[in-house]
């Protein structure tokens, strides 16, 4: 729920709900008062399940964007879309369902509410009975159960007879609303009969017509230059003046030729001829600047039975539209022409099974798709093994045996694969399927603990059930780079496509359209005092959600400057530093977008990322790609970046320039080659790619002699035009791949991987210490781990280990995972990487030589494995065309290691669940997150006053639903966090099982949550404003315990004010991380790792230490008879835990 809405979608919102026609105004307790098609309920009746309608349809998840105050509560339609993402609401819901927050009906509180599925839902204050306002409500939407088109027909009979034509074919979609299916119904597609007998080119003239004509670029510049023919004949029959224009005498008025032109370096264009009197006739052709194919839409993994058919679809884009497509199965190019953007199998065989790519080709280049796994199922093979795969889960300290480590649990999980789709489904273009592997059965057990019993449900069955399709989402923030400062609604841009605005305190969330391989994204800061913010943001494709903190660049502040005079910019950012080299702006070389030169006074700002300074790479645009002469991507070392803003004074319009020089000093290009090699590039926004713009040639002092104070430099020339973010880069082929793996904590077990952790690698090179060493970066990477790790791409050496440097780090929501030591000494079996490897890569923590450092990051030399050595083949150094070993590799090979710094905490749920991984959802009444579309976290501050760190316990059960009453849903232990301003002070953030609807959607629950320290703890204060909201809103829980603090789990999602915090999300683990920021921060909106005790707390415990108690060898001495008495009864107790311990449920002990 936004803090603050933008003034935009309150003017959206408000036009929607002004303009409704199809509304219903309501007194009485009707159906339509929550859009349920005259099915009248009554207060406190559950919502209708799914069952109970008669079109296949659903329930969204509940929605709620706007807090009751000045008018009313709105909860528009219009406004729900802006906030959770156009997707999160079919296109024409069929019904409408309002609730308050207390999960009441308008008729059960007695308020008129008006309720549209197309519009949305609003109460107004004016029309509530007198002294009554309106309740704070959430909504949600019924959608119709997407349906899918039947086979297109055949094609129909072209609509010519001769000449250009077009043909169509026709699809029928099933649903009785007959527009339920998306896409059209409709196709078309050219097709050419014998040319039309008559006037032609070539047959018809007339002496005494002519044809004017321009060609111009889409922002009205005239282009010098271009070569004119008629459409049909390959000859030039004119070429543009220095205005863009030509005559062509002979050309009749009225015969509406085509027309076309080309330029080097533009896509050809074609315009028809318009008579302009009777005897001239005028055309103007537009011509785009040739752009490289990127892609769109890659093919998609697909899992097929023998027999079957499959359609594996690639789309791209580009400046001309690519035409040519080719297919590849193994690597191998198909030898079979003519399967365009789909490539179709029909009656798959097994040898047909392996991994596709498509290839894509204009005239500006190729692109080359991501790869795609084909698996063909043998008949009778089972794509699902019904027995579950081991899965362990800790189980709480009091369960373990006294004097053992920690005991584990094996619950099963079943394998994240997907299924074969049903027959005849495979043949359509993006019908991936929406059945997986997943759970089908669960079996209830029970662990003895210490005092209590604990129930577990575990994985019994899999099989291949309908499962929702994996949504990547990305959350985070957008700050300033040199401040901090939130950037507060700038612009969102996916490509081109705007889909949205940051809140006030910068925050963005994005969910990933199906089938990305890379996501683009600009932020655009409406002040204009930020350049363009370009990021190429790593998401999680199985739909983890993953947390971004964007850096936004500062403009570099104005300068003055005279378009009629020679001008030089100087491009560093580093003081006491020479620049890195000068942007010269010749005189006369300004003009305004559509051409018309530009004379007078220019407010430049020339904004420069210097990689001399390290701390700038985290504002560095893009992700430093580009796509080779093979179509795949290769990556960049750059020597800076800059942006390039030209106005006039007071004006929003940007100038052009060019050709402008971009003059390098060659001291500055250190590394052997790179100076030949040195190129410029500008960024493509749209893609995210650098697309080469020019070559520098080196320039220095005329005659043979060169003195040692003049310089020499590299030039070379570009035009500024759309594209304003510019690159000083060299392609790098001294390449390979890193492996990094996330861990729980610092034991570094196998099973307790961390997923969605952001891992990112900055080139420094060469290392410090090298003769060449400027101390600079190169590049940056960032990976998102996953079951399996992350890979890294990175530029390394051989025959130098010290040739090339890195910095990796790796973050989570926002809180930064440490890596393993290397003080004294690193040890191999700490660190995951073996000797002698581990000393060639020269591994060191940030905190190595100073303890005082953030132990955040680790210094590697990037030494590349060398052939023929068995002690480097095995990781964690991949070479650049082993990225599928590196994706692969086990995880007892070789790698380097993160942990998460807050091991102190501990989750059971008694329905498993892994975060990481949304398909493993089960529906059950037990289950911790009840929504698998949307997940909400809840906690509690508490606050403690005591001289150590303590333990804190949450135990969630069922509170008010019949059917949960009582049972476990599961148990959250958290360690207190010391407030470094206030000694003695510490508190923890506890997660609880937020009140609300369970899985079936039909009945809410509100949890009993109950809080106990583990210590000596009595509880001395309660926040008023949570403890007034608990009395408000019965049944009160008893709380004559002052050892522990209970209650009913609030329905409403309270703030900061009463010490809870609450955050619902599309993935659990960013909804958790977000929370425990604003709990730690004690605010509604900040985030923290640095704990403020005495801000937003809900409780306060005071814990005193409990009395010493003196060692066995004392109590021999002063009471040996009590001693040896202590002693047998506590090994009588051990034993009969022991005999109690549950058997057959597959428990591990950690060694």
């Amino acid at each position: 729920m936004a803090s603050l809405l933008p003034l935009l979608c309150l003017c959206v919102a408000a036009a929607h709900l002004a303009g409704a026609r199809d509304t219903t105004a309501l007194d009485q307790p009707t159906a339509a008062a929550w859009g349920l098609q005259g099915r009248p309920l009554l207060p406190g009746q559950p919502s209708p399940a799914l069952e109970d309608w008669e079109e296949p349809s659903e329930w969204t998840s509940w929605f709620n964007v706007d807090h009751p105050g000045g008018d009313g509560d709105f909860e528009s339609l219009a406004a729900i879309r802006f906030y959770y993402g156009p997707a999160r609401v079919c296109p024409r819901p069929l019904a409408l369902e309002a609730r308050t927050t207390d999960w009441a009906l308008p008729s059960a509180v007695g308020e008129r509410v008006h309720s549209s599925p197309t519009r949305g839902f609003w109460c107004l204050n004016r029309e509530q009975p007198r002294g009554r306002r309106c309740s704070n409500y959430h909504v949600r939407f019924r959608c119709p159960l997407e349906v899918s088109w039947g086979a297109w027909g055949p094609w129909g009979s072209c609509s010519r007879s001769c000449g250009p034509g077009r043909r169509l074919r026709r699809r029928s979609c099933p649903s009785p609303a007959g527009d339920a299916c998306p896409g059209r119904a409709l196709e078309a597609q050219k097709c050419v009969r014998p040319r039309c007998p008559g006037c032609s080119p070539d047959t018809c003239r007339c002496p005494d017509h002519i044809l004017l004509g321009s060609v111009v670029t889409p922002s009205g510049r005239p282009l010098a230059g271009a070569r004119v023919s008629l459409r049909g004949r390959s000859d030039t029959i004119a070429t543009t003046d220095p205005h863009g224009t030509f005559r062509v005498p002979g050309v009749c008025a009225n015969s509406r030729v085509s027309v076309s032109a080309q330029v080097d370096g533009f896509s050809a264009g074609i315009a028809q001829a318009q008579a302009n009197g009777s005897n001239s006739a005028l055309v103007t052709v537009v011509l785009a600047k040739l752009g490289k194919p990127y892609l769109v839409k890659h093919p998609e993994s697909r899992v097929q039975e023998a027999g079957q058919n499959v359609t594996f679809c690639c789309k791209a884009l580009g400046t001309p539209v690519p035409k040519k497509y080719s297919w590849f199965h193994n690597g191998t190019l198909l030898d079979r022409p003519g399967h365009g953007a789909h490539l179709e199998l029909r009656g798959l065989r097994s040898d047909q099974a392996g991994t596709y790519h498509c290839k894509a080709w204009n005239e500006a280049g190729a692109v080359r798709s991501g790869v795609a796994q084909l698996t063909v199922l043998a008949p009778g093979q089972p794509a699902c093994d019904p027995r579950p795969r081991e899965h362990l889960i800790k189980l709480p300290d009091d369960c373990s045996q006294p004097g053992s480590g920690p005991a584990y649990l094996d619950v099963g999980r079943c394998p994240d694969t997907r299924c074969p789709s049903p027959a005849g489904s495979g043949s359509r273009c993006g019908d991936a399927g929406s059945r997986c592997c997943s759970v089908r059965r669960l079996e209830h057990r029970e662990v003895s603990c210490s005092g209590y019993v604990l129930p577990v449900r575990v994985v019994a069955e899999c099989a291949c059930q309908k499962c929702l399709p994996p949504r990547g989402l990305v959350r985070g923030r957008v700050v300033a780079a040199d401040s901090g400062e939130p950037l507060r609604f700038a612009r969102i841009l996916l490509g081109r496509e705007p889909i949205g605005f940051t809140s006030y305190q910068g925050d963005f969330t994005i969910e990933v359209p199906a089938s990305t391989e890379r996501l683009v994204v600009t932020f655009s800061d409406p002040s204009g005092e930020f350049t363009d913010t370009v990021r190429v943001l790593p998401f999680d494709p199985r739909g983890a959600g993953v947390y971004h903190e964007v850096k936004a660049l500062r403009k570099k502040a104005p300068v003055l400057l005279d378009a009629s005079q020679s001008n030089t910019i100087p491009l560093g950012g580093v003081e006491e530093e020479a620049p890195l080299g000068e942007l010269v702006l010749p005189p006369g070389s300004l003009r305004r977008a559509n051409g018309e030169p530009y004379a007078g006074t220019v407010e430049a700002r020339v904004t420069f990322v210097d990689p001399r300074d390290l701390a700038s790479a985290a504002a560095a645009p893009s992700d430093l790609r580009f796509v080779d002469g093979d179509g795949e991507l290769a990556p960049l070392r750059t020597y800076g970046m800059f942006s390039v803003d030209l106005r006039a004074p007071g004006s929003a319009e940007q100038l052009h320039a060019g050709p402008v020089a971009v003059r390098v000093a060659a001291e500055q290009i250190h590394m052997a080659g790179h100076a030949e090699a040195l190129r410029l590039w500008s960024l493509d926004p749209e893609t995210g790619l650098w697309e080469e713009e020019a070559s520098f040639q080196r320039e220095g002092p005329a005659g043979p002699r060169v003195r040692r104070e003049e310089r020499i430099f590299l030039v070379g020339n570009v035009e500024i035009r759309e594209r304003r973010l510019f690159n000083l880069d060299v392609p790098e082929r001294r390449r390979c791949f890193v492996k990094v793996r996330a861990y729980g904590n610092d034991k570094f077990a196998p099973g307790e991987q961390v997923e969605g952790v952001v891992v990112t690698l900055v080139n420094l090179e060469p290392a410090p210490g090298f003769s060449a060493n400027p101390r600079a970066w190169g590049r940056f990477d960032s990976a998102v781990t996953g079951p399996n790790g992350a890979c890294l791409p990175a530029f390394c050496d051989e025959a130098r280990p010290d040739a090339y440097t890195a910095l990796i780090t790796a973050t989570l929501g926002g809180e930064e995972l440490e890596p393993a030591p290397s003080r004294p000494r690193p040890r191999p079996a700490t660190v995951g990487v073996a000797q002698p490897y581990l000393d060639r890569l020269g591994y060191r923590r940030t905190d190595h030589d100073d303890p005082a450092f953030k132990r955040n990051g680790i210094h590697i030399n990037l030494a590349k494995p060398r052939p023929g050595v068995a002690a480097e083949a095995n990781g964690p150094v991949y070479p650049w065309r082993s990225l599928r070993e590196c994706q692969e590799a086990p995880v007892n090979a070789s790698h380097f290691r993160f942990s998460r710094v807050e091991a102190d905490k501990y989750e059971y749920n008694v329905v498993p669940f892994r975060e990481g991984a949304p398909a493993s959802w089960t529906g059950d009444l037990l289950s911790w997150w009840p929504n698998p579309q949307e997940f909400r976290a809840c906690f509690l501050k508490v606050k403690i006053q005591g001289p150590h760190e303590y333990m804190v316990r949450a135990h969630n059960a069922g509170g008010s639903h019949p059917h949960t009453q009582g049972q476990l849903y599961g148990l959250r232990d958290a360690r207190s966090v010391r407030d470094p301003q206030r000694p003695g002070t510490s508190a923890a953030c506890v997660e609880f099982k937020c009140g609300g609807m369970l899985f079936d959607q039909r009945q809410v629950d509100r949890t009993l949550v109950t809080i106990t320290p583990q210590g000596s703890c009595r509880r001395v204060a309660v926040n008023g404003l949570l403890q007034d909201y608990l009395a408000r809103h019965p049944p009160p829980v008893p709380s004559t315990d002052l050892a522990a603090f209970a209650m009913l789990a609030p329905l409403d999602p309270l703030g900061h004010n009463y010490g809870v915090y609450t955050v619902t999300d599309q993935s659990p683990r960013l909804a958790k991380e977000i929370a425990i920021g604003r709990c730690f921060d004690g605010s509604s909106d900040g985030f923290s790792r640095e704990m403020k005790a005495d801000a937003g707390t809900a409780i306060t415990f005071q814990c005193r230490e409990p009395p010493a108690r003196p060692n066995l060898f004392q109590r021999l001495l002063e009471s040996p008879a009590s001693a040896l008495g202590d002693i047998r009864r506590e090994m009588g107790e051990a034993a009969r835990a022991q005999t109690r311990a549950p058997r057959g449920l597959g428990t591990h002990r950690d060694q």
